[in-house]
């Protein structure tokens, strides 16, 4: 009979001991707010206050059921994890990850403080497209040169933030589909895919065409290729397939885009 587990990393097992999490309740502890239902998963925030005035902010990614292949999905969002770091790849920070003996899984995640999604960032007026564009354009660039592809490359999977010299900082999030580049020909299709998906993702926020040329043109130079051109008619292309599917996403799930909820100022969490 399978049986619940728990890992913890090891700087976070006393702050998770005073909160009193262990695999089962973190589907039940009061301070663990949903802000996203949809169909294979919940997404959650943490907050609260130590004894010692420390506010923690973890993310909480809960999923109801084992993946079509009978693999845990927090699990593959922890191996995605781990091949970022391994190439690299600024990501999140893993606070702990387990499954629930009725084949549920789960995985909590530092806050990035101070960084937010780049669309975020840009539909507010915090930042523009053109500061984001060689951070994002370079990391997108390191991931395909390191052998890996993200599965679900928008915009809003970048995590940004901005100095006060205007200069930004990425990270890259949301690594459950990340894996490794399948050896040429297939390499290719899954890049165009990567970048068909910013590019998407871009084109929705009314990026105008000059500076989506340009990212990719950044792009292409941080690969050391020799023209943009061949591959921006593949993402062009792609991109209609993408809109058509997402179409009908939003139809079926219409609460699946909603945003991440900002900390409380007492630090206990949204309401």
């Amino acid at each position: 009979m399978s049986r619940s587990t728990f890992h913890v990393d090891p700087a976070y097992q006393p702050a998770m001991r005073e909160i009193g999490l262990d695999a089962d309740a973190v589907f039940t502890h009061p301070d663990i707010k949903v802000w996203r239902s949809i169909t294979e998963r919940e997404n959650a925030t943490l907050d609260a206050t130590l004894a010692d005035g420390t506010a923690v902010r973890w993310h909480v990614k809960r999923y109801r059921r084992r993946g079509s292949n009978g693999t845990s999905p927090a699990k593959q969002e922890l191996e995605g994890v781990r091949l970022l770091e391994a190439a690299d790849i600024p990501t999140v920070k893993v606070v702990g990850h387990g499954d629930v003996a009725d084949g549920r899984s789960f995985i909590i995640v530092e806050d990035l403080a101070g960084y937010a999604a780049a669309d975020k960032l840009i539909e507010s007026g915090r930042a523009t497209f053109e500061t984001l564009c060689a951070a994002t354009a370079d990391l997108a660039g390191a991931l395909h040169d390191r052998a890996l592809h993200h599965r679900d490359l928008y915009l809003c999977h970048f995590f940004a933030k901005v100095n006060d010299g205007g200069k930004a900082d990425v990270r890259l999030i949301d690594a459950g589909r990340v894996a490794r580049l399948p050896r040429w020909p297939f390499r290719g299709r899954w890049i165009v895919k990567d970048l068909s998906q910013f590019w998407y993702s871009a084109e929705q926020l009314g990026i105008s065409d000059a500076n989506r040329r340009a990212w990719l043109e950044r792009y292409a130079r941080r690969r050391g290729l020799p023209s943009a051109e061949p591959l921006r008619h593949a993402i062009e292309r792609k991109a209609k397939s993408i809109a058509r599917h997402d179409a009908k996403s939003r139809e079926k799930q219409p609460t699946r885009n909603v945003s991440i909820p900002a900390p409380a100022p007492s630090g206990k969490g949204p309401g």
